[in-house]
Parts: C-alpha cells; sequence; structure tokens
C-alpha cells in the first residue's frame, strides 16, 4: 500500500468548499492501492462554520495530523489574516516529522489556501518526494483586471500585492511540481501559456466528484433546515453557493425574466420564492449582499431571500432535498465550474441553469439529463437571455411539486466521488513513476 500526504489545512468539522475533494476520495483510496495521510489545521484555531456533522463522514482509522497557527490577535498588527499564512511554519515543521516517519510516496495539496502549496517544492528539494497540485480556483487570475464590472477584492492596494506574492511563489512551486489537477479545462492552458516548461501530460480536469455517501446519510441525520418551511404551500427555489459581481449577467437574466412573467401572471408568482443561501465567504458583519441589490434594480426583490451567511453542508444539502426547484447561476467567466452541480443532481429535484456555455456544467447537465440550462456568451447581454429564461420559467411552473427528473444516472457515472477517486489515484502512479525513470 503506498502512502499520500495530504495537505488539505480545512478539515471537518471545520466546513469550506476546498475539503470536499479529499473528504470524499479518503474512504476509495484503499481500493487503489493507496493510504491517505492527512495535514490539516487545528480546527479551534480557525473561524468559520464548523459542523460536526461531517466528522462522521471520515473514516476513523484515517491518520491525522494537526498543525497550530500563529494567533491572529498578533498578526493582524502586520495585516496578516489569512490561515494559511498563519500556519505556514507550523505545517512545514510538523510535515517534516511525518515525512521522516511515515516515508510517503507523494504529497497531495486538496486546498484553495495557495500560500500552503509551496511548502511541495520545498519537501521535493528536501526529500525528493512528488508532489500534485489541485487548482480548485485560479492562484493568479487576470479576471479582476479584465472586468471594469468587478471590485478587486480587499481595495486596489491589497489585491495587487497579494497577487504580486501569488505572482513569484506561483513560479516557485509550479517549477517543480509533478502534476496538476485542476477543476476547469482553463487553468491548463492559462498555466502553460504562463510558464514554458509545463506539459499537456501534466494535467488532468478532474472536477469534484459527486456526493453520494453524504445524501445516503443525510436520510438518517434528521438534519433541519430553518431557511424556509418545505409544506407551506410555496413554491420554493433554492440557490446554494457563492454570489458575486461576476454573476451578475446570470441574475440580471434570471430576474428580467421573472418581471415580464409576472407583469402577465402576477397570481402564480405571489406563490414563489428564491432563496440564495450563503452567497459570501466573508464573516459576520464583512458579508455583503449581492443578490438582492440586483432584485431590486428590477423590481423583483420581494420574491427574492438572499442568506449572505453560509450554512452547514448537510443543512445546505437539507434545503436542495426540501426545495420544489434548484437553481444554478453561472460566472461570466468562461473557466468557472461550479462544483455544486452534483449535489444538485443528487437531490433529485429539477435543476434550471443559466451558464457561460463554455462552462463543463453545460455538458454535465445535458448530459445527465437532470435539467435545463440557458447559455451565454461573454458578447451576450441579460437581454438577450430573456426569452429564453421566460420558456425555462415556464417549463418550471408545469412541472407537479414533487417531480423527479428523469436523469441518466449511467450518464451521471463518471462524475461519482469513487470513479474521481480511481482518476486521481492514476494521477498519484503517474506520478511516482515519472520519479522512478
Amino acid at each position: 500500500m503506498k502512502k499520500v500526504l495530504i495537505v488539505t489545512p480545512n478539515w471537518p468539522p471545520i466546513s469550506c468548499p476546498d475539503l470536499h475533494r479529499a473528504r470524499m476520495s479518503i474512504s476509495y483510496f484503499a481500493e487503489f492501492g493507496w493510504e491517505p495521510l492527512i495535514l490539516k489545521i487545528n480546527p479551534d484555531e480557525q473561524e468559520g462554520i464548523k459542523d460536526k456533522i461531517l466528522e462522521k463522514t471520515v473514516p476513523s482509522h484515517i491518520q491525522t495530523w494537526q498543525a497550530g497557527c500563529l494567533p491572529k490577535a498578533f498578526t493582524r498588527w502586520f495585516g496578516v489574516n489569512s490561515v494559511g499564512m498563519r500556519s505556514f511554519l507550523n505545517l512545514a515543521e510538523l510535515g517534516n516529522k511525518i515525512i521522516d516517519k511515515e516515508k510517503p510516496d507523494l504529497i497531495f495539496f486538496s486546498t484553495t489556501l495557495f500560500f500552503v502549496m509551496p511548502l511541495g517544492r520545498y519537501w521535493y528539494v528536501r526529500y525528493k518526494i512528488p508532489y500534485v497540485l489541485d487548482f480548485q480556483d485560479p492562484w493568479l487570475s487576470d479576471y479582476h483586471h479584465n472586468s471594469n464590472r468587478a471590485a478587486m477584492p480587499g481595495g486596489q492596494i491589497k489585491y495587487q500585492l497579494s497577487q504580486a506574492i501569488a505572482k513569484y511563489l506561483e513560479l516557485l512551486t509550479l517549477r517543480e511540481v509533478s502534476h496538476i489537477i485542476s477543476v476547469s479545462p482553463e487553468y491548463p492552458k492559462i498555466l502553460q501559456r504562463r510558464y514554458a516548461w509545463l506539459q499537456k501530460e501534466q494535467f488532468t480536469v478532474l472536477p469534484f466528484g459527486a456526493p453520494e455517501k453524504d445524501f445516503e446519510l443525510l436520510s438518517s441525520l434528521n438534519v433541519k433546515q430553518n431557511i424556509f418551511n418545505p409544506e407551506d404551500g410555496k413554491r420554493h427555489w433554492v440557490y446554494v453557493g457563492r454570489g458575486g459581481n461576476d454573476m451578475a449577467t446570470s441574475l440580471r437574466a434570471l430576474f428580467l425574466g421573472i418581471k415580464q412573467q409576472r407583469d402577465s401572471n402576477l397570481k402564480a408568482w405571489n406563490d414563489v420564492r428564491l432563496h440564495f443561501i450563503g452567497t459570501s465567504y466573508a464573516p459576520g458583519a464583512l458579508a455583503v449582499k449581492t443578490i438582492e441589490p440586483i432584485a431590486e434594480e428590477i423590481g423583483v426583490s420581494d420574491l427574492v431571500i438572499e442568506y449572505s451567511h453560509r450554512i452547514p453542508y448537510f443543512e445546505a444539502l437539507k434545503t436542495l432535498a426540501d426545495s420544489d426547484a434548484i437553481l444554478l447561476i453561472g460566472s461570466d467567466d468562461p473557466s468557472y465550474t461550479a462544483s455544486k452541480l452534483y449535489p444538485c443532481v443528487l437531490a433529485r429535484k429539477p435543476i434550471f441553469a443559466i451558464f457561460h456555455e463554455q462552462s463543463s456544467v453545460v455538458d454535465i447537465l445535458r448530459q445527465s439529463q437532470a435539467g435545463q440550462a440557458v447559455t451565454f456568451s461573454s458578447e451576450n447581454r441579460p437581454e438577450d437571455l430573456c426569452n429564453r429564461v421566460i420558456s425555462q420559467l415556464n417549463w418550471l411552473f408545469s412541472l407537479e411539486k414533487y417531480y423527479q427528473p428523469q436523469t441518466n444516472w449511467q450518464a451521471f457515472q463518471p462524475y461519482t466521488a469513487k470513479e474521481m477517486t480511481r482518476q486521481i489515484c492514476a494521477v498519484f502512479e503517474q506520478s511516482i513513476n515519472k520519479k522512478s525513470l
């Protein structure tokens, strides 16, 4: 049994999107010849949602180590709030001890805390252990430079400084990387243009796997959600995931379609509620609503409720299971791939998506026949999509309350967590075999 050290700073009970690749895979690693070793950050030293139920999904026999962090009360004086930066030295020291003791064959970084990824280069130089990176988001992105609609996160000075650091660290880290797993087919193209030494065969595009076991567990957990009452006689349409300025095209198209439809059939829309849940990653008072302002601008704010704060993972699954329909809102960034698609399919509710035509979400949704999609190009305006949006709204209204889509589960099988784990392990095998050459 070969060993892989998985660096995933966010780990149950922490509830963050970037931990789910590793969490959903660990149950299957042994089946494909690998023993996972988990290196995480102490959850007591992290902020954010903690979901104790998530811990039930981690097999008890998995070896786990946790690193500490520099106290935020100290580091904030230097403008350092990132848990990745605060834990870097602790992860390096603890990782050294794990490697000396366990002798892993490979190191896998599965996180969006990119600041910890340079440890792969450090351990490669020190131990000659190959490392694989999981790009769930772009580390260095030109998106905010190229879009007049998107404000730079944290303000211009902080954003430009963070991008300068990212530019240096990304170059340093990718110089010796064995393989890169990417959720989007666009990231490999971008990275190969940026770094001439990276070859096509060093990339594998893999979205997150579908969490079948989580939905199997959900029915036995007696989880309650407090967003809406599914028995109140209304139609509850649910979106779970982040918001943001890059989703303005999709949102405006949706709300313009609703506005036109409601003007011609006011009574039918009185019973519809659109719930947008967990739209901001920012904690507490720092969370900013990005959905309701657009709904208010277009005149449908009485139908739209935005819950900017994130909710625990299994509660989010419960809102999908309790909904009458699921909304999937896409970015105007062609490289955006929504991993939240798979829980939506497993919820067995009708799905209406508005996505950029180049997103893989569109192809997967069509292949699995799990829902309907309206697509747009970078040149389209929201008004251009209105007639197609209205057609899909009519489709949703035509469905019975407990309608289940006729999903093609055979077509969906390649996207399950088990199949994705098989492909991840194939990448691991390729990486260690490359080292032996």
